[in-house]
């Protein structure tokens, strides 16, 4: 006799991505009752402490994509400490969002199967595995089985489950969905309220669970400090310091100085991104970039210390990431470069995400200066931009962004945007609340608008007005300050640091 194993308990709200059918699939012992659909949002959620961590999550992500598990938006990436069996490494846990039309024991199936491919073989309950991947939820559907059981049963207990799963959430575009979740968490508070219960925010940069981003071979903690950029311009150009680093001589001289005077990271750029600046070719900015940034990257110094490659070309990208550049600066965000996108999830590298509208020889045009809220609109703009590299495969936990101060902004926008590191997030995290946790990075070091405000045409005199400038952002939230005088930037980052413990205190 045939015996009905899956069981679909409630529909909450409506029917999502088209006709909804109920079908039995036959087998030769039972009956399964399967939901089948156009479509179905499913979340996923991640977890390794076996191996290469980070790799193991990206492979993973190519094996759901490749088995119709097509992912639309990633929540931050999160250490923390085992749950359970306790004597084990730390994890590393996110989440993802996707869209399938694999049926919710088909979605198991699959998922089982990457798990499978990765290495995981059945060990100790709640101990070591290379990866871990377990559904959530699956559209809009309560669904109990003897081996499936949506939602999540343990969601409500585990902050390293659910703060991913928060990070999905976007209250201003996702309405249904949100609802839809909350019903489900109905039982438990709902998911905000539950995820508060245990300590929400709070919870995070504590000891056993920290937000994290994957650099090079370690995992950066960006709560712990803000870091320094130096701004390193191979350019004849530049609005600073154009034509004084060309050769390599006095770049490497120039690298050495700014890490001695504090800089955590150096951001090498080969083309200028000042307004009314014309575009040089691929090739020119790979003539220009690659012989320093070769010779950079054997520096005895640089041991410890981080490359940016500052250009808009996917091709300048992957060159210089093969030469050893760890990240991609981006001033379009992907705008001027098509391929840019695809180039880096393909690096697996982190991404800076700036906000900028037209070109540098467009951008200060008055059409590019129209804003009705300057820092609501670069928030939309660039989540905007973001959801397409996610999109493309850039997970959120490998996104840094940057409102683009000086690029397409007046002195009044950019002054809004010092002052307004707060809003910006916010109004990201009413789109992806786990962008809204993102590093940020500010870059108004020199700028024009400073030059206004103090009084001083030459740009090199305008270091103090810089330091005021990156006082205000970092206090306000910025996590990357972007400066061509380190040593001036380092101790007002430091007393800044000083004043954010003290008050978290």
């Amino acid at each position: 006799m045939n015996i009905l194993k899956h069981r679909i308990i409630s529909k909450q709200g409506f029917r999502y991505g088209g006709a909804l059918q109920i079908s039995f699939i036959h087998s030769s012992q039972d009956k399964v009752l399967e939901v089948c659909s156009q479509e179905q949002e499913v979340v996923i959620a991640l977890g390794s402490n076996v191996g290469d961590r980070v790799q193991n999550f990206n492979e993973a992500l190519r094996l759901m994509k490749k088995a119709g598990i097509h992912i639309t938006r990633h929540a931050c990436l999160y250490e923390t400490a085992p749950a359970y069996v306790t004597d084990q490494p730390q994890f590393l846990n996110s989440a993802v969002r996707a869209v399938t039309k694999l049926g919710p024991h088909e979605l198991l199936s699959a998922v089982k199967n990457i798990e499978k491919q990765l290495g995981r073989t059945t060990g100790i309950r709640y101990g070591p595995r290379p990866i871990d991947l377990d559904i959530l939820l699956y559209g809009r559907y309560k669904i109990h089985s003897d081996i499936l059981t949506v939602p999540h049963e343990r969601i409500w207990e585990r902050p390293f489950v659910l703060a991913p799963l928060i990070d999905l959430l976007g209250s201003d575009v996702d309405t249904d969905v949100v609802a839809c979740w909350h019903s489900l968490a109905a039982d438990h508070g709902g998911l905000l309220s539950t995820w508060e219960k245990l300590g929400g925010e709070y919870l995070v940069g504590k000891v056993g669970m920290r937000r994290v981003l994957p650099i090079g071979n370690n995992l950066w903690d960006w709560s712990c400090k803000t870091s320094i950029m130096g701004v390193l311009n191979l350019t004849p150009d530049s609005f600073s310091d154009g034509g004084k680093f060309q050769s390599i001589e006095a770049a490497v001289s120039q690298v050495r100085s700014m890490v001695s005077d504090g800089a955590d990271m150096i951001d090498i750029g080969a083309q200028s991104t000042r307004p009314m600046a014309p575009m040089i070719s691929v090739e020119e900015e790979l003539d220009r970039l690659i012989p320093v940034l070769e010779a950079v990257t054997g520096m005895p110094e640089m041991s410890g210390k981080l490359i940016s490659v500052d250009t808009f070309y996917s091709k300048v990208a992957l060159e210089a990431v093969k030469r050893g550049a760890h990240i991609v600066n981006d001033v379009s965000a992907g705008k001027l470069d098509p391929l840019m996108h695809e180039v880096v999830a393909d690096l697996n590298v982190p991404y800076i995400a700036m906000h900028m509208r037209g070109d540098p020889s467009t951008m200060q045009n008055n059409d590019n200066l129209q804003y009705d809220d300057v820092c609501n609109q670069i928030a939309l703009e660039l989540h905007s931009q973001i959801r397409d590299a996610e999109s493309s495969g850039i997970p959120a936990w490998r996104i840094i962004v940057d409102p683009g101060i000086g690029f397409s902004k007046n002195t009044k926008q950019n002054l809004e945007i010092l002052t307004g590191v707060p809003k910006i997030r916010a109004a990201i995290g009413r789109r992806s609340l786990g962008l809204s946790h993102a590093p940020m990075l500010i870059g108004p070091s020199r700028k024009k608008f400073l030059g206004e405000v103090c009084s001083r045409s030459d740009a090199i005199e305008r270091d103090p007005a810089t330091v005021a400038a990156v006082t205000i952002g970092v206090l306000g939230g910025a996590n990357i300050v972007r400066v061509h005088n380190v040593r001036y930037n380092v101790d007002a980052v430091r007393i800044c640091d000083a004043l954010l413990k003290e008050e978290k205190s």
